[in-house]
């Protein structure tokens, strides 16, 4: 049974994400900037967005523990969109090229609901998508096992054997795997496009 269905992460994926990006705009210092992003504004903390989280939410208590921080815990939400620098090299292509043989487009995203709406303004390519799961507006997010249940209610229930789940996490590539999902494991785009051939969706 070959993939019918492309489900694409976003993050590293397609996304060029990176709050570093941001950051070095507005602390100096590379030690300091490194301290901010491990210690305070750091992925766990960032994790509560991606599950439903306002940023404006978010922020009261680190705010609270780090007052000397403010504007800068402030600038994750209110800045969010230069911590991207367009694509990840390859990918969009590739999406353009799946959307030209009419291969149903899905993308399963840890990401918050906030500038949900501002990065399909931003980022042509999302819109390629028949339609795209954000896990902070349902309050779910990978690599839980329910997050991808709902993925295929949104795919109209096909079996998940037919669907190619695309991420650049491994738990995420192994959680899918676990439900019978045919899986790419990201790394690079010359990769991805070796294995949407052996799949026959290019």
């Amino acid at each position: 049974m070959a993939a019918e269905i492309a489900l694409f992460d976003l993050g590293h994926v397609v996304l060029d994400w990176d709050p570093a990006r941001l950051y070095a705009k507005i602390i100096d210092t590379p030690q300091e900037r490194q301290m901010f992003l491990a210690d305070i504004c750091n992925m766990a903390w960032h994790t509560r967005h991606d599950a439903g989280a306002s940023f404006a939410e978010n922020a009261v208590d680190l705010i609270r523990q780090y007052p000397q921080y403010e504007t800068e815990i402030l600038a994750w939400g209110r800045r969010w969109m230069e911590m991207f620098d367009g694509y990840v090299e390859g990918t969009a292509e590739l999406i353009r090229r799946l959307d030209a043989r009419q291969v149903p487009l899905y993308a399963l995203t840890n990401m918050p609901a906030d500038p949900w709406d501002e990065m399909l303004q931003e980022f042509e390519i999302l819109r390629r998508f028949r339609d795209v799961i954000v896990s902070g507006r349902i309050g779910l997010i990978k690599s839980g096992t329910e997050i991808y249940h709902v993925a295929l209610e949104v795919m109209d229930h096909p079996e998940p054997a037919n669907v190619l789940f695309i991420d650049n996490s491994l738990p995420n590539v192994e959680a899918a795997d676990a439900l019978g999902f045919r899986t790419h494991h990201f790394k690079h785009a010359e990769g991805l496009e070796t294995a949407l051939l052996c799949e026959g969706l290019l």
